[in-house]
């Protein structure tokens, strides 16, 4: 969550970090970001393997109308780094969760990787 004075409290797992050009970026942090900007609308991020940093973000998100510009532009706005903000924001019709109805990031991570693994195929 974000605070009044724009400090974000991460809670979740540990292990959910992307290393971008030697920084450590909390996934949990930009899914808090986008939940702020987003309200009502799940999103969640995954990393996938990038040649010139060693990862990048992909955030996936119910939000209709979401652009990495309007995500930019916020995270601007409330002081967060560059690197918290994704390469791509994909529209897509469903963030898959668990029975539980929590995040399933196994899920998040296959969806956004398949796409990935889509585009190399067809370049």
């Amino acid at each position: 969550t974000v605070d009044e004075a724009g400090f974000i409290t991460i809670r979740g797992r540990a292990k959910r970090f992307a290393k971008i050009g030697g920084e450590m970026i909390s996934l949990a942090a930009v899914e808090a970001l986008a939940g702020e900007l987003w309200k009502g609308s799940l999103s969640a991020v995954a990393s996938v393997p990038d040649a010139r940093k060693g990862e990048k973000l992909i955030l996936i998100t119910e939000a209709a109308n979401a652009t990495r510009a309007e995500f930019l532009a916020f995270a601007k706005a409330n002081g967060a780094m560059d690197l918290m903000v994704p390469a791509e924001v994909r529209v897509v019709p469903k963030v898959p969760v668990l029975g539980s109805g929590k995040l399933d990031f196994a899920g998040v991570t296959k969806l956004v990787r398949g796409e990935e693994e889509l585009k190399v195929k067809a370049a």
